[in-house]
């Protein structure tokens, strides 16, 4: 029998969701400070993100498009001035 040693599956994973939730809601206070990077989110929302290098392809796909009910679940309720870049994108989606 063979026994393995290492880092617990909550070791690894609690890190994980703290990361991510940390750079989330830094992307998303820095949409509602700054002007300039909420038009770069807009436009180009990939190059906007590229230096959250932390963020999973998931939560970048999640900000890009604005969906805030999936953000929502892996930060919690947001407050409106962190919610205003979520709805705004979701105003410009096009049908």
């Amino acid at each position: 029998m063979v026994t393995l040693t290492g880092p617990s599956i909550t070791e690894i994973t609690i890190p994980r969701i703290t990361k991510g939730k940390n750079a989330i809601l830094s992307v998303l206070e820095r949409a509602a400070e700054e002007a300039d990077f909420q038009t770069r989110m807009a436009e180009d929302p990939s190059e906007a993100l590229a230096e959250y290098y932390t963020l999973t392809p998931e939560e970048k796909a999640a900000l890009a498009s604005g969906d805030i009910r999936k953000i929502q679940s892996w930060v919690g309720k947001l407050d409106p001035r962190l919610a205003s870049w979520l709805w705004a994108r979701l105003g410009q989606e096009k049908w």
